[in-house]
């Protein structure tokens, strides 16, 4: 009989003790009846729960040197999936290694004060494209001034919309050239050793950029306001709110340059196919509880645990065995396995 092999391996070559899709059988069910959750959630939880099961389909490989079997079953391959985004990020790396320039880069991150949060939500798309145009406006800013460099940039921006405690905390990632082209293209200016623009002055322009945004998208009624942000709708009540967030201190955080390209993509790789939580972080599951490793950068980024309490008490959860080399056999441990079979998606058989 063929043994299944359906898990994602940690950096070590084991599968993580815990996964996010145990957390969703045991609890999703129940998080679905308490929680409004949309169509497109409900879709990621159900495609968790079949990624890398008999829901899905799979092969059967066997081994050339002494016939063992092995079944592996199919990816979701959903953008959400903590199993499935190993390849994505391979392959984004190598695309976008063709086009990184063999200069010095800058890590500048954007952050939006948490007073947003609330209009954030109902209004993502809107808000989050004038995020990216406030941070590269702000950059191209400092950059195209003379006294500062009197380029053009170039910028990669990630978007994050969650901290390490998974709590809403909407930022961006910028790799930036640490100098640009003249405007006629002809040369190249570099930036002074280890700085590129001076953080304080950076922020005041982002905050101003942003929030000129933010009352144009007001004035041409292209926000909405529910929930926690349906106080907004009153213009004495926006006016003043505005006010405050011109108080607020808007965080721009730029690190030294990086050691070199490669160290720059791969860094940044780890934040476009970056899902909520990876598996590897869960510490446990059970007895009503969850905990999750999380890194505290306010306190030395210190490592710490995170507990969170499920809807309802779980079922027990199974630990996952290792799961043996992808390409090797996993009982001789020596000859290349090979596909021999095929197996469709069983349909109506939950996972």
């Amino acid at each position: 009989m063929p043994s299944p092999s359906s898990g994602a391996t940690t950096a070590g070559g084991e599968r993580p003790r815990y996964e996010v899709a145990d957390i969703v059988r045991a609890y999703g069910a129940v998080y679905q009846r308490t929680h409004g959750v949309s169509a497109a959630q409900a879709g990621v939880l159900r495609a968790l729960t079949r990624c890398r099961t008999a829901a899905l389909g799979g092969h059967v490989e066997a081994c050339e040197a002494c016939g063992t079997r092995r079944i592996a079953y199919n990816s979701c391959r959903n953008r959400h999936c903590p199993k499935c985004q190993g390849g994505a990020r391979t392959k984004w790396l190598a695309a976008e290694q063709a086009v990184l320039l063999p200069v010095e880069y800058f890590h500048v991150v954007f952050t939006l004060p948490h007073e947003l949060n609330a209009l954030t939500r109902v209004n993502p798309r809107p808000l989050y494209a004038l995020l990216f145009r406030a941070a590269a406006a702000t950059l191209q800013t400092f950059a195209r001034d003379p006294t500062h460099l009197g380029a053009e940039l170039g910028v990669t921006a990630v978007l994050h919309t969650w901290g390490q405690t998974l709590t809403q905390h909407v930022h961006v990632h910028c790799v930036v050239t640490g100098g640009g082209l003249t405007p006629d293209g002809r040369r190249w200016v570099g930036s002074r050793p280890r700085f590129l623009f001076p953080v304080r002055a950076l922020s005041q322009v982002f905050r101003g950029k942003f929030l000129a945004g933010l009352r144009r998208l007001r004035a041409h009624d292209a926000l909405r306001f529910a929930g926690n942000s349906l106080a907004l709708a009153d213009p004495a009540t926006w006016t003043a709110w505005l006010a405050l967030l011109r108080t607020r201190n808007w965080l721009v955080y730029a690190k030294p340059p990086f050691g070199g390209p490669d160290r720059v993509l791969k860094y940044l790789s780890r934040y476009t196919h970056r899902v909520a939580i990876a598996n590897e972080r869960l510490v446990f599951v059970g007895n009503g509880e969850v905990r999750f490793r999380w890194k505290d950068y306010a306190d030395h980024h210190r490592l710490k645990l995170m507990p969170t309490t499920p809807p309802a008490p779980p079922p027990p959860v199974a630990k996952a065995p290792p799961r043996p080399g992808a390409d090797r056999c996993p009982s001789c441990g020596g000859g290349p396995l090979r596909i021999i079979e095929t197996l469709a998606p069983l349909r109506g058989v939950p996972p």
